[in-house]
């Protein structure tokens, strides 16, 4: 066996950790103080009965939290033992004891850092000295071995993305209603062109007002229950409406309800800031373009009469006010058969969230094919 005279095991750690930490591991002083715990404090080099083997299993099971980090760590290691060996402060003493003593036991009820117990008869006639497993002498050039970068298959299953952020931008600025406004002060050319025509020679210019995006849009979104899964992507729908959308902030209105758009509805994601479905009704007038985000019972695939009706009561009050409405349901069609959705898609224009159905979608709000209320 080999030891490394003059070095402690927290010299060990420290540099296996600092060289841990260069290579990108997610390490912190924590860790550090983890690891110089499987180490007894003030023992040369190490704790007897304790091997270079156990602490690199140790210290490897503490810092690494993935396949990637633990392929690493490895090469890491031998890279730490060797500039450890090359130092010049430290000696090499090969210890090759006649009758070698038998590899300690492993306790399964211990963890992979602790020493296991030494009895006092088991150390009485040995040399204290603890082993550090076999060291080569001199430094080696060591190459870490290839390890391919870790794929997470787990995304797939943690969110549902049916269209970019970029597609949702390009779509809301298809909602415009250009209204002209303000004060005449653009320059008409073809109808100063005209009027010259008819009167033989140029007299003045004509102006024309400015045109103005006047389009207004209430966007009601479905949060909690069954809508939470995807919540990353409904707040990428508000945000992209507010923002990204060329309207004015003023002219962009966000509620927010759960399962059905009753009484109440919320100012707020959390629905923590309730106003009456009939205050911001209120505000909404012939040209408002309201657009609906929810899953209407889809996602869990029942059929509730009354979600049916509180439905039909919030559609024949919003009707009363505008025909510029839409539906966006999340989940595709085929997830709509025998549930609630079934029944609210014959009321409104409802469509699938994609990149088609958002689409049509804007159509609809901004006057393209009015709907209908079916009675």
């Amino acid at each position: 066996m080999t030891t490394i005279e003059g070095v402690g095991g927290e010299t060990l750690v420290l540099e296996a950790f600092l060289r841990l930490r260069r290579r990108g591991f997610n390490l912190g002083i924590d860790e550090y103080l983890a690891g110089l715990s499987l180490i007894s404090a003030g023992a040369a080099p190490l704790p007897y009965g304790q091997s270079l083997a156990t602490l690199q299993q140790g210290l490897k099971m503490l810092w690494c939290t993935s396949r990637s980090e633990q392929g690493q760590f490895d090469g890491i290691w031998e890279q730490a033992l060797s500039a450890i060996a090359a130092s010049p402060q430290v000696t090499i003493e090969d210890i090759a004891p006649q009758n070698p003593t038998p590899p300690p036991p492993v306790w399964p009820e211990q963890s992979p850092w602790s020493s296991p117990p030494v009895s006092a008869d088991s150390t009485q006639g040995r040399d204290p000295q603890p082993a550090l497993g076999d060291l080569t002498p001199a430094p080696q050039p060591v190459r870490a071995p290839f390890t391919p970068a870790e794929v997470d298959h787990s995304g797939d299953l943690q969110h549902y993305w049916p269209v970019s952020r970029r597609s949702m931008s390009y779509s809301w600025r298809y909602l415009r209603r250009i209204v002209p406004a303000g004060v005449p002060e653009v320059l008409d050319i073809a109808a100063t062109v005209r009027q010259t025509a008819e009167q033989g020679f140029y007299l003045q210019p004509i102006f024309t007002q400015r045109d103005y995006n006047r389009a207004e849009l209430l966007l009601l979104i479905d949060q909690k229950g069954s809508m939470m899964p995807l919540h990353p992507f409904t707040r990428e729908v508000a945000d992209t409406a507010r923002y990204e959308s060329g309207l004015p902030p003023e002219q962009v209105t966000v509620g927010y309800f759960q399962n059905v758009p009753g009484e109440f509805l919320y100012r707020d994601s959390f629905l923590t800031e309730p106003i009456e479905r009939q205050t911001l009704l209120g505000r909404c007038n012939a040209n408002t373009s309201v657009l609906i985000v929810s899953d209407a019972g889809a996602a869990r695939g029942y059929r509730q009469l009354d979600r049916i009706r509180t439905t039909i009561d919030f559609l024949s009050e919003l009707r009363r006010i505008t025909q510029l409405y839409a539906w966006l349901n999340p989940l595709p069609v085929d997830r709509w058969s025998g549930s609630s959705a079934e029944m609210i898609a014959r009321l409104i224009p409802m469509f699938q969230m994609d990149q088609e159905g958002l689409n049509r979608a804007v159509d609809v709000v901004r006057g393209l094919g009015l709907p209908r209320l079916r009675p």
